[in-house]
């Protein structure tokens, strides 16, 4: 997710210290506990360093090799690989500005086996990575025109992931600052902080954006996913990201109708693994934002190890509670 910690390591200053993207799954027992089985295929079952009982990790983004024979395990971790989430589209690539998406083809169809065959993870979910009211052509400063912009996105978002088999019901926004990140953004804070000449041009045509114009692009892309499908809404980003766009106002508040993931605290190291929203033995845990916690049921997913500058030398990991999926 992000222009962009998966393949560029993270710039400067703010965007330096939090631009990394995340994915974690941990799945309950409740979802991974044996079901009626295929013909001639046993449940799979989470092994006892799957902490708490159920949990389950999985990967997104860019390609991991998943080795088989199925049900498939979880690369370098070895328990069950309990999904992957792809991006379904990327603003500027839409707008022709951008060429790269960050999506495994085969990443998502293990994933998708070991949920249909083997009842096992979410199989396969999706993100948008999501452009401000700053880099879009039409913009005029009013709340109307970014709410508009939003629905758009919205909108070719559901598109593409109709030429897709989705499983895990929330469709997030990857909201961030990603940065120097050619082929993946033109503008180093995506639109959200600054306004640009054009959406493709990379120049800044003036600075500040204010938090409500932000706000109604953001709930423009969230209220339509909802209204509209049978998806739900959620966001990508982290604590000191979603400050640095949204304030620290109701503008800034995240509902319970919109599922979270965030990649703070995030490490580089693949072990020790994560127990719960803890790195097991640590006092490092996963960091949501816009006034929800890690005990809110809209709390759902943790990136805890990859992505650019917390690069582990494999890809990214991530943990989700199933049990708190809609």
């Amino acid at each position: 997710m992000g222009g962009w910690h998966r393949i560029y390591g993270r710039p400067a200053g703010l965007i330096a210290a939090l631009g990394a993207s995340a994915l974690v799954l941990g799945l309950t027992a409740a979802a991974n506990a044996p079901r009626s089985e295929a013909a001639g295929h046993p449940a799979v079952v989470p092994r006892a360093n799957d902490r708490p009982s159920g949990f389950l990790y999985g990967t997104d983004s860019w390609p991991i090799a998943v080795k088989g024979p199925a049900p498939y395990p979880e690369p370098v971790l070895g328990s069950p690989y309990g999904g992957y989430i792809g991006m379904t589209g990327n603003v500027f690539q839409w707008q022709r500005c951008g060429d790269h998406s960050a999506w495994s083809p085969s990443n998502s169809a293990a994933a998708n086996t070991n949920f249909s065959t083997y009842h096992t993870g979410i199989g396969t979910g999706v993100y948008w990575f999501m452009g401000g009211p700053g880099v879009d052509p039409h913009y005029n400063g009013k709340t109307s025109e970014a709410r508009a912009w939003g629905v758009a996105q919205a909108q070719r978002a559901l598109a593409d992931v109709a030429r897709i088999k989705v499983t895990y019901p929330v469709i997030f926004a990857d909201v961030e600052l990603p940065g120097s990140a050619p082929g993946i953004s033109p503008a180093p804070d995506n639109g959200w902080n600054s306004v640009y000449t054009s959406t493709c041009s990379g120049k800044v045509k003036s600075s500040g954006i204010s938090p409500e114009v932000d706000r109604a692009d953001f709930k423009g892309f969230t209220n339509y996913i909802a209204g509209h499908s049978h998806f739900k809404a959620g966001v990508y980003s982290a604590p000191a990201i979603w400050a640095s766009i949204f304030g620290t106002g109701s503008a800034a508040s995240v509902n319970s109708s919109t599922y979270e993931w965030t990649y703070i605290g995030d490490t580089s190291s693949l072990s020790p693994r994560p127990t719960a929203w803890c790195l097991r033995g640590t006092t490092n845990c996963a960091q949501f934002y816009g006034g929800v916690t890690s005990n809110d049921s809209n709390a759902v997913m943790w990136q805890w190890s990859g992505g650019g500058g917390t690069s582990n030398g494999v890809g990214d990991f991530d943990q989700i509670d199933v049990s708190r999926t809609p």
